[in-house]
This record gives C-alpha cells, structure tokens and sequence, in this order.
C-alpha cells in the first residue's frame, strides 16, 4: 500500500495549479457573473496535453495514469467547476467510453483527435424525462440500410454548444427497455442537429450547458458503438468514469473552500483575535480538512482499481457520494466563516456554494448512489464482468517501451 505520488504526479499538479492560478482565477469572477464559457481555456489544455491525459500515447493521448487524470479535476475545479466539468465529459464521459469501448477506426477517428485536444467530446445522455431513469428516455434510432435515423433530444448537456462529437444513446429496440437501447457518435455538422445553451442556472454559470436535438439526423452504421441493445452498459461504465471525475473535483471544491477559509481567518478579527482563533471556527475548518482527506482516499483508492483494470462502480458510487456531499458542507462552512462577506461575490466562496450544489445532483444524486451502497452491503446487488474493460495501466505501448 503506496499512498505517495510520483514524480510526474507532483509535477503534473504544480503545472496545473499554476495553469488555473494564471488563465482561470484571475477572470473567472467576470465569467461567472457574465454566464461566459472561454472555450480558449480547452485549447490551451490542450497545448499542455491535458485533454487526453489518461489516453494512450498511440491514440493521441499523454499515457498518464487515471489517478493523475483525478490530479487534473482535483486543481482546475479549485479554479471553477465549469473547467473540470469540460474535461469530465470530454475526457471521462467520452473519450474513455471510447477507448474501451470503440473499435479500432472508431478510435482513429474520433478517440485521437479528441485526446489531441483537436476536438472535442460530448455526452448525451440525460432528457427531460430521463434522468435517473434512464429507461424513460424517448430519443430513437430506427435503422434505415446503411444508417440508423436519430430523433429526439437530451438535456443539461455540458459542452453542448462547443463539442464536436457526442456520444449519444437511442431506443433501438423500446420494447426491450434497457435491453434496447444502444450507443452512437454523433457529429454536430450533420444536418438535423442543432443545440441550445441554458441560461439563468444557480452555478456553474461559467460553464457551457444545454440541449441538444436530433431532427432525423442520419448516424452511419460504423458509428453504433459496441453491439445494438449494449447502450445501457455502456452508459453505465461510462458513469464510472464521469463519477471518478466529479468525485476528484469535489475535492478541489473543498480544497478551493479551505484555502479561502484559511486566508480569511487570518485576516479577520473579532473580540481581540484572529477567528481562526474561536473554537467554533476551528470545527468548520477541522471538517473541511478531514472531508478533503476521506475524500481523497476513496478517489484515489477507485483511481488505483482502474489502474489495476479492476471493475471499480462500487468504489466510485462511493467516492461520487462522499467527496460531493464533503464539497458542498464545505463550501456552506465557508460562507458561514466569511460572514456577511460570504454572501456576495466579494469573495469566492459563495460561488463554490452554488457551484457545489450541481455535483449532488447530476451523474447519480445523492439518493441513486445512497441506495447503491445499501443494496451492495444487502448483497442485492453485484457487478458482473464486462465484455470490454478499460485498459490497465502502464499500457500496453509503455510496457513495451520499458522492456
């Protein structure tokens, strides 16, 4: 049991942390209040080889492991939620679904360019009466010859205005339900897709999030990713990887709270002291600290199992769970530091409050994953082998490399 980090780790944090500290904080306040999405920021990840971080080499990627892909969550969303949401989908959400999931010209196509940072990649699953449930989902593709004919919509789409490619899930078959459904890349350029951003949301509001609609847009049959009737599977492997991400940033949540609360409580005095001096105080801080330290464990100890090419959905549910729940007590304690303060954007925790709510929420609520680890401890539940599995890490193409 090694809980200490490489070197290229370390030196993949600092160059992060020194990325957001320059190009994010010092904007994100305008962005914010303005709902701007700076799509710049992507390009310029992309010119540090942080959009494919935890992608093979041959594919375009960095050749990272996954853990360092939670390094990169864990700082940016210290910047802002927006930014590691961008990288969770893409990365997490799409770009992995791909690489375990794609056949080879799939990956050629789509996977390398996406972890070049070339382009980007997007996921829709999610519709307005389909959220937790997925089975009530009422996009369609019917197969016509050679292509299969989308139509329908998603909903609270991150990217949905500046992906490139989506991963899109249909009914191929409904009277199958979860059996029926299957999985497709979807390009923006075909005609019949269109998107449209959602405004007026309570954080995130730097981030770029929607809907997506499919008016008989014409999906090739290269393009169905894994088997017809697969897409429910995949969907879910792919939330193993979504949540991994979100559970890391929600560790940036905390670590973006403490870090404020720490400067703050030196900063200000009341009755003769610093506040870091009260009792009371020192409880709020004492739980961010120990919510960022869990929180991290059960992050990097699911990050360690994809590492292994281990099955991790229970581990990650959990991570998801705890590090979301841990980021939003955080981000309320820091308000409650600041005072009065706290309450406007004077200061940036009242955005790490409203950004921390959407994380409890989306990519299973606090609910879903509750039930999860209950029906898991109950032995109602159990994981089954998967017919493709991410690929352990060291690759393939750097094992070789070593010997």
């Amino acid at each position: 049991m090694d809980f200490s980090f490489s070197e290229e780790q370390g030196l993949l944090r600092k160059t992060v942390r020194q990325f957001v500290d320059k190009e994010i904080m010092p904007f994100i306040r305008e962005w914010d209040e303005k709902q701007i999405f700076e799509a710049n920021i992507l390009t310029r990840l992309a010119d540090l080889g942080l959009m494919g971080v935890c992608i093979p080499e041959q594919y375009g990627g960095s050749g990272m492991d996954y853990n360092s892909l939670a390094i990169v969550c864990e700082e940016l969303e210290r910047g802002d939620t927006a930014f590691r949401t961008a990288v969770s989908v893409h990365t997490g959400l799409n770009s992995m679904t791909l690489l375990q999931w794609g056949t080879e010209e799939q990956k050629q196509k789509y996977l390398t360019p996406q972890a070049k940072g070339e382009k980007v990649g997007a996921f829709g699953l999610t519709e307005p009466n389909a959220g937790s449930d997925v089975a009530a989902m009422q996009t369609t593709a019917v197969k016509q010859g050679d292509y299969y004919i989308l139509n329908g919509s998603k909903t609270w789409i991150s990217l949905c205005d500046v992906a490139d490619h989506f991963l899109v899930f249909a009914y191929t078959d409904k009277s199958k339900k979860h059996h029926g459904i299957s999985a497709f890349i979807v390009e923006r350029q075909w005609e019949g897709f269109s998107s449209k951003a959602i405004k007026g949301k309570l954080g995130i509001r730097a981030g770029n999030t929607g809907e997506i609609f499919f008016d008989n847009v014409r999906i090739p049959k290269e393009n169905l990713v894994g088997q017809e009737g697969e897409g429910f599977k995949i969907a879910m492997s792919a939330l193993d990887n979504g949540r991994f991400t979100v559970a890391a940033g929600a560790c940036g949540t905390i670590m973006a709270s403490l870090e404020a609360s720490l400067k703050y409580c030196h900063e200000r005095s009341t009755f003769g002291k610093e506040i870091g001096k009260h009792q009371l105080v020192q409880q709020m801080i004492a739980k961010m600290e120990a919510g960022l330290q869990q929180s991290r464990l059960l992050v990097f100890r699911a990050g360690w199992l994809k590492n292994q090419g281990k099955r991790n959905t229970r581990e990650t549910s959990l991570a998801k769970w705890q590090a979301c729940d841990y980021a939003y007590e955080a981000a309320n304690d820091a308000v409650q530091i600041h005072g009065a303060y706290g309450f406007s954007n004077e200061y940036p925790v009242e955005r790490y409050l409203r950004n921390a709510k959407a994380p409890v929420i989306y990519e299973g609520t606090r609910e879903i994953h509750t039930v999860m680890q209950a029906e898991y401890v109950l032995g109602y539940r159990e994981d089954k082998p998967l017919s493709n599995t991410l690929p352990a890490w060291p690759f393939e193409e750097a094992k070789e490399t070593v010997k």
